[in-house]
């Protein structure tokens, strides 16, 4: 590398003066002449210079500038600790009318009670609020301390070697230096790597919680370097963007000596947090340091969330203030009327120093803050404190239930969000990810099209279909194993001996909760390689395909001496690159069993196995094959090899396989004409049956040496994919950066040149891998991505010259989109598979603009996706792929039981629509008696149009609807009445994809689309963007005032789950993203159905009643003391001793609420999951409302009118004095509150019982000791022995009898009639509860037999579901066969019109493997468009109807309707 002797930061500063012509997309402000001055180019970019001996006056005075690597999330220090935890503290409204009060107190004319009485319970509250935040930031302290303490190798200019020094000492411009299982400390960019191909492996679980190893490369221009790095020979200045919470975004540049740029992006930037693996040392150069790192500016710590009772409490609160100023404005107006009712002043009216008296205005002013004072319970300010007690421990309870644990992953459920426990109980809108949250995310390869020919694997179909069954000695699982090749048993020595069981394999891995960070190693014996299940791993082969892959690669043999003047199209062409390419166009990591975290680089030997005949007719007699033994020793000499024999006797192709092999010579060549004794070994264990594999094959026979291959992708669909390929015995052996070696079924290693990698996104949608071939010497681009975006990219058949081959490409095409439709139909995931040659010249020449596009900074994204597109276009499509997505256990009883409580279910995903479909009917979400609407349009007239006719159509059906949610100013129905003709009518499905949501929100249709959703059994959304999910999860939050709850497990559930009221991650197959934004983290779908059906309902009864409980408590407690100012003269004085009323509230009834919102259960958890319809009590608030609210207040009214009037009638004319007036006030007050407690409580454990009592039992215990104690504790008055009066007196005892009785009897009463004949679902269960447990049983029985909704009439349950609508032109061919009789009624207007018509389509594919690849037959309603109507109104859009059908199991119905 050339040295360079001038200061670059002078070099700069010249470029700037002399305004050096640059090109647009490198233009940068650093760079341009306006910008030259240095604080404004700072500003703009970053500007890094290394800290070696050349740069070190430039790096001194840049890297100043920027964040130190010292990280501090403390909130406080020794100095600032006080006052701004007092600041903080008095944000809180209520420690402000807290201390408001104490100042009120502090002034002689309103002294009510004694001035530190007053302070007391502030500063209480403010003390332990004060220790809790100093506790939790003292541990932020040492959490800090601790890693900016951690140690780390850094470069030392004047040592002129690396150091150990702290994280803290790290700057933005050192040289790092770490080492395997060293966690990064910065930002770094990475300049070396001990690897000889420059890629050091990360793992990021500390980030985003996922397992499997990331690649990262050296910046390009380094990755050659033989020996150590050395800082003092690197002369470069990199300039790339200011730090930003982007964690897969990184851009930038390195300019070099010579004025020259190379271009790097997050490829090569290593994140702070991350552990370095399979990597003895990375060397790289801190980009950015403490909080200016990535990771630190993605930390925004805890959301805030307010709950549903607690906004609805805030408002009652108002209520009470309100209540509270009436209170105190009666108090004020009474003593200015007392005063005025003197002719004289009265000898308690005290005059001022100069004699004077205070105005009767003025007094009645100080009398209402006096009132304040003495009434500021009335604000239930404790209930703060009470609810955040209350929900810690609901959150106790939640995470120590086993039955929201999960084994496999070995995770309970996550409260992140501890304030809105009791929202789980109030959920009316559930908008679910399909993808991982409905499904496993375990993908397996199901079935293929290569050519236009589909392969059902059947029997992988059968092994999958039952998993448990699956056994070492289980005949028909040896009989698909032994299918695979040769090839395979020498890469796995299990699979030589014995099938892997079900059971050993099947767990899922854990994502980052066991793992030993420090050095990398798992605590238990799971696997750590993501994706590696067996249900993932084994894949049987398809016995059509495996017959011509034998045939491909023994055509590649044969083609060594005849090099192809252009490419091949035959089929046996396609077939090899079909699976090349599914084993090259990935991102997958190969290592080893023995040591799963070593990377493979090298391809294993290529030693050729050989059996002699004798051995093989041994086999045979083992397998009991005699007919196909016998005619194998007719034909094969006994001294040649079966290889041999094969290659004479090549299995003929059918007629279109010769048309193939006609069209175009073959595309490759080998490098000799070996033959490969594999072959015989491949054959024979094609036919095996009976015989295990332990029997058939010996270890020894087979050479089993080379441990088993591991694959770490960073996807599933890239792991099933390559698994898919090796069990074709296409394997991927070692993967570099510039070279990826494959295994072919004979034993051959092809290497493979890689020159140039496109990495899936979400916008492409599609992973590109450009390479030259080992054999031809071509450079060939090998494509996959989905099918929606691949179709496109195709080549035009009319370019193709000749007319056969044109015909070909275009039955290929057809045939290839029908399959297609057939997987989406049967809830597959597809992906489209496709190749390109290009020429030298023109790779050459897309190359150099790539690189262009890689070192500029302005633009980047967008020049690397138009290079992109340049090469990714007019492909040659080889065929695609079925991968299974498996629903999750109890998934679909899952979702009926939400259905079942009144909660709305809508799938929000990305996938293609009909595989939503088809799982949305799989997991119950809709039934084969819906009609399902699917639109689909980009133009905003289009689907207003179509929105319009839907929701006339519903209407017509389901009849005006009840109106309840109100939004625009429209009420929007809720309850759909039976339809007048008495029929029932099917419930109705919406589907629609992202490009109608687009013409929805752009075209300002959201209330026509909520309106129909309301009509809907469920919502699909497909196709949709994580924004888009956002947007309507939003949408129905916003506008229809409903609680909204949002699951999902992936990266592009977050912006979903954000948004929703409740956001819920699942730590499933993608990294732990979603789970980080998440309020709740649960592992399995189906807890969900606990998670809200029990402890949400049990949550919100709780909390709902502790609150109104605390309200009538207050409220009963202070009105005894408003009562009193009656007969005191308004004068603001209390017949309670002071601390009594402290007491009353902090010790005397504080702990049976708390008690109450932790332990009590309405309802049995049994018979809440049984009875899912008892969730809708909180949907509708029945706990706690404006009703109930108000009904508890008029209650407490009354109780406070018992409590105080009838001692004061009993001692009305006795000479006892105030304090023991008040004593007898005070306990009987409590007796009633706290029997009013009881009264409410559902459960009675004996921690209620002791509770209860205890509480009762200490206000005499505290009351006794307190009165002997205290002889002046309240000077002038003393309230000395005045319990134990009052214990001596037979009257109290009566009166505190009798007052809570007359308090209590009319709540009593009332509860009594409401548990006799109320109709409520909750009081009912309450019943059922208390029955004996057969007779329980039989009661919910005979409940849900009665509340079961009847079936459709005339509607056959079919076993599969409806499929989409076929092209338009066959149901217009259909249209002459409408039957007479009308399927509903037609619209006056006539703008839709059904009848309904039958014919069979069948289609019989000559290249499908089995009769379910052939497309269904069906019932097609057809609804013509109006004649009023515009006949191209519709061009651009589509609404389709699915509807059930009564066919057998392999037909298939629909409807469609056409608008």
């Amino acid at each position: 590398m050339a040295l360079s002797v001038d200061s670059s930061w002078h070099r700069w500063q010249w470029r700037v003066r002399n305004g050096l012509v640059q090109s647009p997309s490198e233009a940068t402000p650093l760079l341009s002449p306006e910008r030259g001055r240095q604080s404004h180019s700072l500003t703009q970019q970053r500007v890094v210079f290394p800290n070696n001996s050349l740069f070190h006056h430039d790096w001194a005075k840049v890297s100043g500038r920027y964040s130190g690597n010292k990280i501090c999330t403390t909130k406080y220090t020794i100095f600032t600790f006080l006052p701004q935890n007092l600041l903080e503290q008095f944000h809180r409204w209520a420690n402000l009318y807290f201390l408001f009060l104490v100042v009120l107190n502090w002034m002689p004319a309103m002294e009510v009670f004694h001035r530190e009485i007053t302070m007391l319970p502030l500063a209480i509250v403010l003390f332990i609020i004060m220790v809790k935040d100093g506790v939790e930031d003292f541990k932020r302290h040492r959490f800090d301390r601790e890693i900016n303490g951690s140690n780390i190798q850094i470069y030392e200019r004047k040592a002129q070697s690396y150091v150990q020094k702290r994280w803290k000492d790290v700057c933005v411009g050192d040289f790092v230096q770490m080492q395997c299982n060293e966690i990064i400390p910065a930002d770094i960019l990475l300049l070396f790597s001990s690897d000889p191909s420059g890629i050091c492996h990360l793992e990021t679980a500390n980030l985003d919680g996922e397992t499997n190893l990331k690649q990262r490369r050296v910046v390009k221009g380094f990755s050659q370097q033989e020996v150590q790095f050395e800082p003092e020979h690197f002369h470069n200045t990199i300039v790339c963007e200011k730090p930003n919470n982007h964690l897969n975004k990184f851009k930038g540049y390195m300019e070099h000596p010579d004025q020259t740029r190379t271009g790097f992006g997050s490829e090569s930037l290593l994140l702070r947090g991350c552990t370095i693996r399979n990597t003895e040392v990375a060397v790289g150069i801190v980009i950015y340091a403490g909080h200016e790192t990535k990771a630190l500016l993605n930390n925004s710590g805890p959301r805030y969330k307010r709950s549903k009772i607690e906004r609805r409490m805030n408002t009652d609160v108002f209520f009470c203030i309100g209540l509270l100023f009436l209170m105190c404005l009666i108090g004020a107006v009474g003593h200015s009327l007392w005063n005025r009712s003197f002719r004289e002043h009265p000898p308690f009216d005290v005059p001022d120093a100069n004699g004077g008296f205070l105005p009767l205005a003025l007094g009645g002013f100080y009398m209402f803050l006096t009132m304040i004072i003495l009434l500021q319970v009335l604000i239930p300010i404790s209930l703060y404190v009470s609810i955040e007690l209350v929900k810690l421990g609901q959150v106790f309870f939640l995470h120590n239930d086993l039955d929201l644990y999960d084994e496999e992953t070995d995770l309970s459920i996550q409260c992140r969000a501890l304030n809105i426990t009791e929202d789980l109980g109030q959920i009316q809108y559930i908008f679910s990810d399909k993808t991982g949250t409905l499904t496993e995310n375990k993908m397996v390869f199901r079935r293929c099209t290569i050519v236009g020919c589909e392969y059902s694997h059947q029997e992988n179909a059968k092994r999958l279909e039952t998993p448990k069954e699956l056994d070492s000695d289980s005949e028909e699982w040896t009989q698909y194993q032994c299918l695979s090749f040769p090839a395979r048993w020498a890469q796995s020595p299990a699979a030589g001996v014995q099938p892997l069981r079900r059971c050993q394999s099947a767990r899922v891995p854990i994502q980052g909760h066991s793992r030993q960070r420090s050095v990398g190693r798992w605590e238990n014996a799971q696997s750590p390689v993501a994706f590696s299940s067996s249900i993932e791993k084994d894949v049987t082969p398809d016995k059509n395909l495996l017959t011509k892959v034998r045939d491909a690669t023994l055509w590649l043999e044969a083609l060594p001496d005849s090099r192809p003047a252009k490419t091949s199209r035959s089929t046996t062409a396609s077939i090899a690159d079909f699976f090349l390419a599914l084993t090259i166009c990935n991102s997958v990591m190969v290592s080893t069993t023995t040591e799963p975290r070593q990377r493979v680089t090298m391809p294993p030997s290529t030693k050729v196995l050989g059996t002699s005949l004798e051995k093989i007719q041994q086999l045979f007699q083992k397998l009991k094959l005699s007919s196909l033994s016998q005619s194998f020793s007719s034909t094969v000499p006994s001294d040649t090899d079966l290889g041999e024999s094969l290659g004479a006797n090549m299995p003929t192709t059918d007629s279109e396989e010769r048309d193939d092999v006609s069209v175009g010579s073959g595309g490759y060549s080998t490098d000799g004409g070996y033959k490969s004794s594999t072959w015989d070994q491949g054959d024979i264990l094609a036919s095996g049956s009976d015989a295990s594999s332990e029997e058939v094959l010996g270890a020894p026979a087979l050479g089993l040496a080379s441990p088993e291959l591991c694959y770490e992708a960073e996807s599933p669909d890239e792991a099933a994919l390559v698994h898919a390929a090796r069990a074709y015995s296409f394997t991927l052996v070692s993967r570099t950066p510039e070279q990826v070696t494959v295994r072919l079924p004979q034993g051959t290693c092809l290497t493979f040149d890689v020159l140039c990698t496109l990495a899936f996104d979400s916008v492409r949608k599609r992973m590109s891998v450009v390479v030259r071939h080992p054999l031809t010497g071509e450079i060939v681009i090998y494509t996959k991505g989905a099918d929606s975006v691949i179709m496109d990219l195709l080549e035009d058949p009319a370019c193709v010259a000749e007319t056969d081959v044109e015909k070909k490409v275009r039955k290929i095409r057809a045939r290839t989109q029908k399959h297609l439709d057939l997987y989406a139909r049967d809830g597959l995931r597809t992906l489209c598979i496709a190749k390109k040659v290009v020429s030298e010249e023109d790779f050459q020449r897309w190359a150099s603009f790539r690189r262009e596009a890689e070192a500029s900074l302005d633009n980047r994204d967008e020049l690397l996706m138009e290079t992109a597109q340049r090469l990714e276009n007019q492909l040659t499509l080889l065929g695609a792929t079925g991968i299974e997505d498996r629903l999750q256990e109890g998934v679909p009883d899952t979702v009926a039981a939400l259905r079942e409580a009144g909660i709305q279910l809508w799938v929000l995903t990305g996938d293609k629509q009909e595989t939503a479909i088809n799982i949305a009917y799989s997991c119950r979400l809709l039934h084969q008696t819906d009609t399902v609407y699917s639109i689909n349009t980009e133009s905003q007239e289009t689907c207003e149009s179509i929105l319009n006719c839907v929701l006339e159509e519903v209407k017509q059906c389901h009849g005006p609807r009840k109106p309840d949610h109100e939004f625009f100013g429209f009420r929007l129905p809720s309850e759909t009445p039976p339809p007048t003709s008495g029929a029932t009518v099917p419930e109705v499905g919406l589907v629609i994809d992202g490009k109608t949501l687009n013409a929805i929100f752009q075209g300002k249709l959201e209330r026509t689309f909520l309106e129909l959703t309301q009509y809907c059994r469920s919502v699909l959304c497909c196709r949709s963007t994580p924004l888009q999910k956002k947007m309507i999860v939003k949408l129905v939050r916003d506008k229809l005032s409903v609680m909204t709850l949002s699951i999902g497990d992936g990266a592009n559930d977050v912006s979903m789950i954000q948004a929703a009221d409740i956001g819920i991650g699942i730590s499933g197959q993608e990294g732990m993203q979603a789970v980080m934004s998440s309020d709740f983290a649960i592992s399995r779908f189906r807890h969900l159905q606990k998670l809200l059906l029990v402890h949400g309902h049990w949550c919100y009864t709780r909390l709902a009643r502790m609150v109104v409980y605390y309200f009538y408590k207050n409220v009963c407690y202070v009105n005894l003391l408003f009562w009193y100012q009656f007969l005191c003269g308004f004068s603001g004085s209390t017949m309670i001793d002071y601390w009594q009323m402290i007491f009353f509230n902090l010790f005397f009834t504080s702990l049976p609420p708390l008690v109450f919102g932790v332990l009590d259960k309405d309802i049995s958890a049994e018979t809440l999951l049984t009875l899912p319809e008892l969730y809708k009590s909180g949907q509708n608030s029945e706990c706690y409302n404006l009703l109930t609210f108000w009904v508890s207040m008029v209650d407490a009214f009354y109780q406070s009118l018992m409590c105080f009037f009838i001692p004061y009638l009993t001692y009305k004319d006795s000479d006892i004095d105030v304090f023991t007036f008040g004593t007898s006030i005070n306990t009987i007050s409590l007796a009633t509150i706290l029997l009013h407690q009881a009264m409410e409580m559902k459960t009675w454990t004996i921690i209620h019982g002791l509770v209860l009592i205890g509480s009762f039992l200490m206000y005499f215990v505290v009351s006794l000791v307190y009165n002997a104690t205290c002889v002046v504790c309240n000077s002038p008055a003393n309230p000395y022995w005045v319990m134990e009066g009052q214990m001596s007196d037979p009257t109290f005892y009566l009166v505190c009898f009798l007052t809570p009785v007359a308090a209590l009897l009319p709540r009593y009463f009332f509860l009594s009639l409401q548990g006799t004949y109320g109709k409520s679902l909750i009081l009912k269960a309450q019943k059922i509860d208390q029955l004996p447990k057969d007779k329980r049983d039989l009661a919910i029985q005979s409940w849900r037999s009665r509340h079961m909704p009847a079936p459709v009439p005339g509607k056959a349950q079919p076993t599969h579901r409806p499929v989409p609508p076929v092209p338009e032109q066959d149901l217009r061919a259909s249209a002459s066969r409408i039957s007479s009789t009308p399927k509903q009624k037609c619209k006056e207007d006539g703008v839709l019109c059904g009848e309904r018509s039958s014919r069979d389509h069948r289609r019989d594919d000559p290249c499908s493997a089995d009769s379910s690849a052939k497309p269904s037959s069906g019932d097609h309603l057809l609804l013509g468009p109006s004649s009023t109507m515009a006949s191209g109104a519709y061009a651009s859009g589509q609404a389709n109807v699915y509807q059930g059908s009564s066919r057998g199991s392999h037909r298939r119905s629909q409807s469609s309707l056409t608008i």
